[in-house]
């Protein structure tokens, strides 16, 4: 079992900048383990937003984000992090980290196996 805490969001006008964490603990991550963020705004389905590899595979994002969004991490406090700049109204969602254990380049919901409780980010006009 994995369990995952998001925190770090909140609200914050156009154009500004808000960091989320995920901490994770439990099951060790193994070296083919990724890390993602998703999005769900109301009324839509969840999206991609970012994943990176815990040992390895770099950065991945959602054309959406890009150039806007970076993802990291912290091995050694078990911690993914979002860096969200030049934030726009339709950023607005509940953001979510997942982990996946043995997909391939995982993308989408169905291939992430443990979910945390998700983080409110408002972005305001």
């Amino acid at each position: 079992q994995v369990q995952l805490v998001e925190s770090g969001g909140g609200l914050v006008q156009a154009g500004g900048s808000l960091r989320l964490a995920c901490a994770a603990s439990g099951r060790t991550f193994s070296s083919y383990a990724f890390l993602g963020w998703f999005r769900q705004a109301p009324g839509k389905e969840r999206e991609f937003v970012a994943r990176i590899g815990w040992s390895g595979g770099g950065p991945y994002y959602a054309e959406s984000v890009k150039g806007r969004f970076t993802i990291s991490r912290d091995n050694t406090k078990n911690t993914v992090y979002l860096q969200m700049n030049s934030l726009k109204p339709e950023d607005t969602a509940v953001y979510y980290c997942a982990a996946s254990y043995g997909s391939r380049w995982p993308v989408l919901p169905d291939e992430y196996d443990y979910w945390g409780q998700g983080t409110q980010v408002t972005v305001s006009s």
